[in-house]
């Protein structure tokens, strides 16, 4: 029952992210095909939300829910682990049709085939946690 307003919100996001078009494959292809600005501006105005949540946070000090503290801890500043990982998660982007909020969300509105995308998914994660040491971070 504690986590019943989490499961709330998800559902509310998935029928928003559905509504919206953002889990549509034919948006995604127009995205990376440079023909609409659709997804651009759903991701830009995810970016700016992002930071100005951020700020507000930081400014106001604000705490999380159970009464924590928020901080951010900063993170090494090399391009390469940037351009490298957001071009793993972009090809596996463009491959399948789906970042992995959409994915849950098309397997609710019942494509089965995304179950693979998820599995991969989750193969891919539990690949990354054994060699996570081994990496360049």
């Amino acid at each position: 029952m504690k986590f019943i307003k989490f499961l709330i919100v998800g559902f509310i996001f998935g029928i928003i992210m559905s509504k919206a078009e953002i889990i549509s494959w034919y948006r995604i292809y127009e995205m990376f095909r440079f023909e609409s600005f659709h997804m651009y501006g759903v991701i830009g105005s995810a970016v700016i939300l992002g930071v100005l949540s951020v700020f507000l946070i930081k400014k106001f000090k604000l705490k999380s829910i159970e009464g924590e503290e928020i901080t951010f801890t900063p993170k090494n500043k090399s391009i390469t682990r940037y351009l490298v990982g957001g071009t793993i998660f972009g090809l596996g982007w463009a491959m399948t049709g789906a970042c992995p909020g959409p994915m849950f969300v098309l397997l609710g509105k019942g494509i089965w085939p995304i179950l693979l995308v998820i599995l991969g998914s989750v193969i891919g994660t539990f690949l990354y946690g054994m060699f996570r040491d081994k990496l360049p971070h």
